[in-house]
């Protein structure tokens, strides 16, 4: 038999086909043959992915930021949008972009920046003080370790340490200022008349006019597509969990975690931070340590005295007015050789200068707590809570692995996957693609699932929805659910097409009134006599500054946008307002703001506040510039 194989493959055929597959795999790389890869990043920028999760990640966290800022006024529409998504997006590559360009440009956070962000995060204190306890629970209940959340910090820290550095890099000239304060206090004086609304009878719209909107407006006329669902809604909150751990399981649960329950040995420090500039060399070094060893002599000829001592020398902007004072720290908190000498003195002792990369600290360690591990019994209450919801989690997993396999077995009924679970098919009131239903078709994922390809036009069972913790949706369209969208009749929408036509026809009067008249006082006719013919008063804007709100906002902006008037040549305008009014105006002044009226800490504030326009704009074209320089992929459907 291996001959007879020996003698097909040696043949001509088998070189033909030899040469084939060489040339094939040369071509597309034999890799591509061997695994197979299937890109589910959302976008890439360069060879760094955002992949779906990371994405999923961040814009559940602005969800639920813009959901605590509204309150009840909160409305999912105007976030679960592709609009909204893409922002959330950008924010990530602008985000990528600026760390790789920190690699570039050698751009690093110290470890004390990191260290002060943690301190003051207020999740983290306890009584006003950071407290290692609370940390270490607060990163527990998250499943970080405090490595994985200094990282976490740090590049928070350096996506926005460069735009930082751009933007405290501009700077803003006397000359600035002056020309900023003269337009800021600029006055100008004007006078006006409010066109009143025309007071003419509502024109006579014809049956032809209105058969001829409705043909060329056909398409906005319409009855919108609605559909009617049938689901299974399986929470897991809602899941009958009988879960009554005994002795045994939680003493062994206990024995297996116990590094949980132990309360490390904790230290309560404070220090004085004599600050070297980055990248110091040999003599700011030297003369670093000279100054640090000089408030270590005297820190420790008065011990009493260090916080005071520390509010008078320290650099560390972060501790220095709470006197130097750390709170409680313990091992893997701080910088390596800070720790070392922390946790190699004696209670009240003051340490000798240690040197980081921030600079010298000068230690005084008040205080120690001794490491303590918590009993069985002191824990015990904490583990049945945890045991009952790792129970319910398996008897979620259990039930929801159940009830997508029924749904994937029986693809045409949602009834074989309730009954495994325990649970009754339901069924909303139509609803159209806008949303607007009642109870779950209120919520945009199922909207998105409803509406989707797989479910409306191939009619399948939806994949399951999330929509919390333990909770998934399993839908599909019920029989005769799917309504299409039909034109209206003429007939339904004629009194609604006349309104809009004669809308449309009071707007062009006014319009036309109102640029006939401002013809006429641009060829030189006074504002007066317009207002003597119209019967309507003339007001006038006496030295009006730009945010002047006791007139109209858009009156105000256009004439502060015209031109100067030359002498005795007042500027005429035509002010579009709402509800199609208008104002006919003439700006007769221009007196300029004065500079040297503005004092030290006025020109200051202004100093400051175009110092952060100009560098927040120099910030936007940075990046900009580094998108156009990159390149970037966007996978729109997969947001």
């Amino acid at each position: 038999m291996l001959q007879a194989l020996h003698d097909k493959v040696s043949g001509t055929i088998a070189k033909v086909l030899l040469a084939v597959l060489i040339f094939v795999f040369s071509f597309f790389g034999i890799e591509s043959y061997m695994t197979g890869r299937a890109d589910t990043y959302v976008a890439k920028v360069g060879d760094h992915e955002i992949s779906t999760q990371d994405f999923r990640g961040r814009f559940d966290q602005y969800r639920a930021r813009a959901q605590a800022s509204m309150g009840a006024n909160f409305d999912p529409q105007l976030i679960d949008n592709p609009m909204q998504k893409r922002r959330v997006l950008d924010g990530m590559i602008d985000e990528q972009l600026i760390l790789e360009a920190n690699d570039k440009l050698g751009i690093m956070i110290p470890a004390q920046k990191i260290q002060d962000q943690i301190r003051q995060t207020p999740q983290f204190q306890s009584d006003g003080k950071f407290d290692s306890a609370t940390y270490r629970a607060v990163l527990g209940s998250i499943r970080k370790t405090p490595r994985e959340y200094d990282e976490n910090i740090r590049k928070d820290l350096l996506a926005r340490e460069l735009p930082a550095q751009i933007m405290q890099s501009s700077f803003v000239t006397d000359l600035d200022i002056d020309t900023y304060l003269r337009l800021r206090d600029e006055k100008r004086s004007f006078r006006y008349v409010a066109l009143d609304k025309l007071t003419a009878d509502a024109p006579k719209i014809t049956d032809a006019q209105a058969e001829e909107f409705f043909k060329q407006h056909s398409a906005d006329f319409t009855n919108p597509e609605k559909v009617t669902i049938e689901y299974v809604d399986l929470d897991g909150a809602k899941l009958s969990v009988e879960a009554k751990p005994d002795e045994a399981t939680l003493k062994a649960r206990y024995e297996k975690e116990k590094a949980r329950f132990v309360s490390p040995e904790q230290r309560e420090a404070s220090h004085i931070l004599v600050k070297l500039p980055q990248n110091a060399d040999a003599e700011a070094q030297k003369k670093g340590l000279q100054a640090a060893t000089e408030i270590a002599k005297q820190a420790k000829a008065k011990p009493a005295d260090f916080a005071k001592l520390a509010k008078e020398k320290s650099d560390d902007l972060g501790s220095k007015s709470a006197g130097g004072d750390l709170g409680w720290l313990e091992k893997g908190v701080t910088q390596a050789a800070f720790e070392a000498a922390l946790f190699g003195m004696n209670k009240g002792d003051i340490s000798d200068p240690v040197l980081s990369p921030e600079g010298y600290h000068i230690i005084q360690l008040r205080d120690v707590r001794a490491q303590k591990e918590r009993s069985f019994d002191e824990v015990k209450p904490d583990l049945t809570k945890e045991f009952v919801e790792t129970e319910r989690d398996r008897v979620f997993s259990e039930a929801a692995g159940k009830f997508t396999d029924q749904a994937i077995a029986s693809p045409s009924s949602l009834e074989p996957a309730a009954k495994a679970v325990g649970l009754t098919v339901q069924k909303t009131a139509p609803f159209t693609r806008q949303g607007g239903g009642e109870g779950i078709s209120a919520d945009p994922a199922i909207l998105k699932a409803a509406f989707s390809d797989a479910v409306l036009v191939q009619g399948n069972i939806s994949d399951p929805v999330q929509l919390g913790q333990n909770h998934i949706v399993l839908l599909r369209i019920a029989e005769n659910g799917h309504i299409a969208s039909t034109p209206k009749k003429l007939d339904e929408v004629r009194a609604q097409i006349n309104l809009i036509l004669v809308a449309q026809e009071q707007t062009t009067q006014a319009k036309k009134r109102a640029d006939e008249l401002y013809a006429r006082l641009e060829k030189g006719e006074s504002l007066d006599k317009l207002a003597d013919e119209l019967k309507l008063k003339v007001s006038e804007g006496k030295d009006v500054l730009r945010a002047d709100a006791s007139l109209d906002s858009k009156l105000v902006a256009d004439v502060f946008a015209l031109p100067r008037p030359a002498a005795d040549k007042p500027v005429p305008l035509l002010v579009t307002l709402a509800n199609n009014t208008y104002d006919l105006a003439v700006v007769t002044a221009v007196t300029d703001g004065d500079p040297a009226t503005a004092n030290a800490a006025t020109r200051d504030s202004v100093r400051s506040e175009l110092a952060q326009g100009i560098g927040y704009e120099a910030a936007k074209a940075f990046i900009a510039n580094l998108r156009k320089e990159a390149k970037i992929k966007v996978a729109e459907d997969r947001m």
